[in-house]
């Protein structure tokens, strides 16, 4: 592993060149590890520097509470691992202890024990006696024991948890016919409790609170006590205490440097909700937060995205601090401004469109920090907040993260993947010429139109999907992306150098959702993850309902299948055909056609393609999921203890990193 920070004679705490900078730092299991730059940082007043500074804190310190949030035994069984990696004193070139240290990164990797993407459970490539004799080997303070606990009884409650596939196969289970909640490993339930269960709660407390429509369950874990079902809030006199009371203590910091009174209200308002738990401040909070469009820092942090829970309404813990990249924020200012324009002529039903898009900003930014759900695997755009309601009467903010999608392509340059899987030369070079442009666009018309486009007729419950929500939500946004892509409104604006470029990112979908994304699911797998379903699912539908007309072909050359599209115009009017139909699903809650939708188009995977592609691109050598490590921030004093300067460093290794945010931001209890 290597890393530059700054190239020779550059300033002090300058952002390093492309042709300069390492991106690329670890690679294990099917993971490579990336960092990324954060160009315009040194730019920033001291002032702002300062406040990314705590709001940097302020995210790192929620990094136990999701790893705990997804299974309950996550905190244990990393810090275990973690004390056995320090402490080891026997042979640590052994295979045993190799392969320990590689399940390790994945537990940091998957923030858990479960893989982030798939959510299967890892398998453990060392032995269970190497692991019970690695354990009795160190000294028992260092390990996570409860008051009382013997190390043989901690022993021999870990060990069936790591390596009997039986417990907890699926962080988040999706299939059809079980029960979505016993069948699911996260820790958002009690145990005992069953699917039924947490409907007939949540049906119950919407039923008797219907005059304000928060997000029910958001901030919570449902248990059981004495045989009735109680939440347990996460605030800061609850559930995650210790941890939020950190994050507050932050907060509090980041507002007395806030650019201006408006974003000092909103972390205020945040710190409110960590104090109460109530989820009507929370919405107070959501509304100030989305309003505030003057600074140029802005944050996440909290219980914000439900891809976790299977029934779509338990928020797991992510935090994103960035700020406004002023010049490529000017293409997303173009796409907001004409908001009502894409509304309009949507292909949708007119009784599902908005009469009056409100509040819709968008922006590019560069990531300063990612933590939480956010970290190590990040997205590249976000859309918030998720309150359809919100959305509604306030509109929403959407952002693509511009640093990262540099480090995704500058660490994609030359690795074969094109020439492996594009067609032909046509393909290669549309891709070369606009993908970057494309890809970016697509993410800011996901982001900030498709997810803010649309509404619910009245009465339908934001919930009424159920475990296909999230799946029909991503395909919602993709397709208002896709066919808008194609719109020679695009290049009125200037959003595109020429009509042309759509197609690069038409062929890159329609081969990513038929074929490559297969990559990263196992041999005899459904696929379960909500964006890969998506994927699947358009891709699916419009290549069958193209197919009489040969829209799309799969073709065969050398016994190896390539995609061919051959009426882009035509692809066009099917996208704009299924985001009618899924529309017409969201408004009106049609569960049932929801759920055939994605059963029928979004799960099953042809094993015979599987395996083709999976053989080719093992030739490539390359990891189908990337990661990445944060910079470092440190404040820089004076003789007198005043802060003179925030400097940013990016020599830290994903080893190093993580071991340290285990030593400095680990305040949970083992057991919560």
């Amino acid at each position: 592993m290597t890393a530059i920070l700054v190239a020779c004679g550059s300033p002090k705490n300058s952002t390093p060149k492309i042709e300069d900078f390492t991106f690329s730092v670890d690679k294990f299991a099917d993971i490579e590890i990336l960092r990324y730059r954060v160009p315009g940082f040194e730019d920033l007043t001291l002032k702002q520097k300062e406040m990314i500074y705590y709001l940097n804190q302020a995210a790192l310190e929620g990094r136990d509470i999701l790893c705990d949030q997804n299974n309950r035994y996550n905190l244990r069984i990393r810090r275990t691992l973690e004390a056995i990696y320090l402490n080891y004193s026997g042979d640590k070139k052994s295979a045993d202890f190799e392969n320990l240290t590689i399940y390790l990164k994945r537990v940091w990797m998957g923030n858990g024990i479960h893989h982030h993407y798939s959510e299967d459970k890892f398998t453990p490539e060392f032995s269970e006696n190497f692991f019970k004799s690695a354990i009795l080997s160190i000294d028992s303070t260092k390990l996570p024991l409860s008051q009382g606990e013997t190390v043989e009884s901690f022993v021999n409650t870990l060990i069936p948890v790591i390596f009997d596939p039986t417990i907890f196969p699926k962080r988040t289970n999706q299939a059809e016919g079980v029960d979505l909640i016993k069948t699911s490993g996260n820790n958002y339930y009690g145990e005992n409790i069953s699917q039924s269960e947490v409907e007939a709660f949540y049906a119950k407390m919407k039923n008797s609170n219907d005059s304000t429509p928060v997000s029910y369950g958001l901030n919570s874990k449902l248990v059981k006590e004495n045989g009735i079902l109680v939440e347990k809030t996460y605030k800061v006199d609850g559930l995650y205490g210790a941890a939020i009371s950190r994050i507050v203590g932050w907060l509090k910091k980041a507002a007395e440097v806030a650019e201006n009174d408006k974003q000092k209200d909103v972390i205020n308002s945040l710190i409110d909700f960590y104090n109460t738990g109530n989820l009507k401040t929370y919405d107070e909070y959501s509304i100030k937060w989305v309003q505030d469009l003057e600074s140029q820092i802005d944050f996440v942090n909290g219980f914000t995205e439900t891809y976790g829970d299977p029934l779509g309404m338990k928020g797991s813990w992510e935090s994103l601090v960035n700020f406004k990249n002023i010049e490529a924020t000017k293409r997303t200012e173009i796409i907001s401004s004409n908001a009502q324009w894409f509304e309009d002529n949507s292909p949708i039903d007119p009784k599902f469109k908005k009469e009056k898009v409100k509040g819709v900003s968008a922006k590019v930014i560069t990531a300063a920090i990612i933590a939480g759900d956010c970290y190590p695997a990040t997205p590249i755009g976000i859309n918030l907040p998720n309150s359809n309601w919100i959305r509604h009467e306030y509109g929403s903010k959407s952002v693509t993260i511009e640093n990262i999608t540099e480090a995704y392509d500058q660490a994609s340059l030359g690795n074969g993947f094109a020439d492996e899987f594009m067609l032909s030369d046509v393909e290669r070079k549309r891709a070369k010429d606009f993908a970057s442009l494309t890809n970016n666009l697509h993410t800011d018309l996901h982001e900030c139109l498709g997810h803010g486009s649309g509404k619910l007729l009245p009465g339908v419950d934001q919930d009424a999907l159920k475990a296909y929500g999230s799946t029909i939500e991503e395909a919602r946004a993709d397709l208002f992306g896709l066919y808008y892509m194609g719109d020679p409104k695009i290049v009125e604006l200037g959003l595109l150098p020429e009509k042309e470029a759509f197609k690069a990112e038409y062929y890159q979908f329609i081969m990513n959702g038929l074929m490559t994304q297969l990559t990263r699911i196992q041999p005899g797998k459904n696929i379960e993850e909500a964006h890969m379903r998506n994927r699947q699912l358009i891709a699916s539908w419009v290549f069958e309902k193209g197919k009489a007309q040969k829209v799309i072909e799969m073709v065969k050359r050398d016994g190896e299948t390539f995609i061919a599209i051959n009426d882009y115009e035509k692809l066009r009017t099917l996208f704009g055909e299924l985001l009618s139909e899924i529309q017409r699903i969201k408004s009106t809650g049609d569960f049932e056609s929801g759920k055939k939708l994605v059963e029928n188009y979004a799960v099953k995977v042809d094993k015979t393609l599987h395996a083709e592609i999976l053989n080719r691109y093992k030739k490539l050598n390359l990891a189908p999921y990337r990661g990445f490590v944060n910079p470092v921030y440190s404040l820089v004093k004076d003789a007198a203890g005043k802060i003179t300067d925030v400097k940013i460093s990016y020599d830290e290794n994903y080893i190093d990193q993580h071991l340290r945010y285990s030593k400095e931001y680990s305040s949970l209890p083992h057991i919560n």
